[in-house]
């Protein structure tokens, strides 16, 4: 077996002894041993959370240099450094496990020793030297991992939120609107349990997935009002030791002019760090949006049944062949895709609210797993919609005769007769229908209960689609 070179490592040392790092790495002790200890799962974490990181260490360094904390110079060369972990060019240098200490500690320290080394090479020195910049006296300068992860979080998801998802939701919601009203003159019966009811029109069930979407929208826009809101400033526990009072506000701050967005320091640092009630929050509010776009996702599987056997009132565009063994067959991917997606969101959410209630005295105990849940289900939801969107929605074609026929055939008709001739009378007729395989109108015509003007008033489907005029007179 090769020995590896002693060329390819160089030997750092932190409080429990040295480390072999190797060379070329920005990483250093700290982050190397994270990496031999959490060899879990290969997750890590992703590009918006690197940028708040990277954010956060640059605010820091320019308020820190600000409040004459931080000499200049080490400062330019550790914003710097944290301008480039932002743009992503050091992504590949965060290689610490997503299972790991459970405040992210690793995660804190995997930034500050790649953001130290990267400002010492800016300044003339090597890496591992930790001189003139060092990772915890400077980069880390008034904060702790407890403030500065979990304020990443909340940073990471509002971008992700405001960039991805809502546009992605928004854009469906036009979608779904728009198809509302190409599709609002076509009749077609409704469904209760599965089963016929009285007709509506196609629009009307397009608008009602538009307002569904609309609503969660809503939903989620009220949640971020939550993580706006950032735990910076308190450090440790809470108490904003080894911190300058200003600290939290002036970082804050910037971070508010870099990126467009405004967050604002916790009102009370104690909970903001011992609880992580904002990230279920919106975890929880994923969930129903979520549960929501399964709603719609199955029903346009459903309403596009068949081609010949189903219900195969809307058609569906193709998208690929369905099937390895019966030619000619397509299958409704889109919408599958998209509640698999959805499925992942409801499973993240129950890991999300199981590491929320770990939260212990000052601290919370589980936010790598939050974090990582969190953010995989806006990326998730955001791709899914918009795929569903473009290759779904947008294509959809209704069948008008289809609707129609169906209409005419469905027992649910004898619902419209009922003011007329009362409902045991209409439950009759309806079981005649079903069992002689007749539609209401022929068992009404062959019995002469009406008139067939009358039959064709009472059983205008267009008359059943809003409420009617109240009949004053006693039935």
């Amino acid at each position: 077996m090769m020995v590896p070179s002693k060329n390819l490592f160089r030997i750092e040392r932190d409080s429990m002894g040295p480390v072999r790092v190797p060379k070329e790495a920005y990483y250093g002790a700290q982050t190397q041993r994270a990496i031999e200890n959490f060899p879990i799962s290969g997750w890590r974490f992703g590009r918006e959370f690197l940028y708040a990181l990277g954010l956060i260490k640059l605010a820091a360094a320019k308020t820190n240099s600000e409040l004459d904390l931080l000499g200049k110079r080490i400062a330019r060369a550790i914003a710097q450094a944290s301008q480039e972990v932002m743009e992503g060019r050091w992504d590949e240098q965060f290689t610490v496990d997503v299972f790991q200490t459970g405040s992210g500690t690793s995660t804190n320290m995997n930034a500050n020793e790649v953001i130290a080394n990267r400002a010492n090479e800016i300044l003339g020195s090597k890496r591992g030297a930790y001189r003139p910049a060092h990772p915890n006296d400077h980069v880390n300068l008034g904060q702790s991992t407890n403030d500065v992860f979990p304020s990443a979080i909340h940073i990471a998801s509002v971008i992700l939120l405001r960039q991805k998802l809502l546009p992605a939701l928004s854009d469906l919601h036009k979608a779904l609107k728009v198809k509302g009203r190409e599709f609002y003159s076509i009749l077609k019966i409704g469904r209760t349990h599965l089963q016929d009811a009285t007709p509506v029109r196609l629009g009307q069930e397009f608008k009602g997935y538009a307002r569904q979407v609309e609503l969660g929208i809503h939903r989620i826009q009220n949640a971020m009002k939550s993580l706006s809101e950032l735990p910076l400033g308190g450090t440790a526990v809470g108490t904003g030791i080894n911190t300058h009072p200003f600290f939290a506000k002036k970082s804050i701050s910037l971070m508010n002019k870099e990126t467009g967005y405004r967050f604002y320091e916790a009102d009370d640092h104690f909970e903001a760090q011992g609880g992580r009630d904002a990230l279920v929050e919106m975890s929880g509010t994923l969930k129903t949006v979520a549960v929501s776009l399964i709603k719609t996702a199955n029903d346009i599987r459903w309403l596009g049944s068949g081609p010949r056997c189903g219900i195969g009132e809307i058609h569906l565009p193709d998208t690929q062949p369905g099937s390895s063994i019966m030619p000619g067959k397509v299958n409704p991917v889109i919408p599958e895709s998209l509640i698999q997606v959805c499925a992942q969101v409801i499973g993240n959410d129950s890991a999300i609210t199981l590491a929320g209630l770990s939260g212990n005295f000052e601290l919370n105990v589980m936010m790598p797993l939050i974090a990582y849940n969190l953010l995989q289900s806006i990326h998730l939801l955001a791709n899914a919609v918009n795929h569903f969107s473009k290759k779904c929605i947008r294509g959809l074609k209704a069948d008008r005769k289809r609707c129609e026929e169906m209409i005419e055939k469905s027992l649910a008709l004898a619902t419209a007769l009922t003011p007329k001739i009362g409902y045991e009378e209409g439950a009759r007729i309806a079981k005649k229908a079903y069992d002689q395989r007749k539609t209401i109108r022929q068992v009404v015509e062959k019995e002469g209960i009406l008139s067939k003007e009358e039959l064709n008033r009472w059983l205008d489907p267009r008359s059943m689609i809003a409420p009617a005029k109240f009949d004053k007179k006693k039935r």
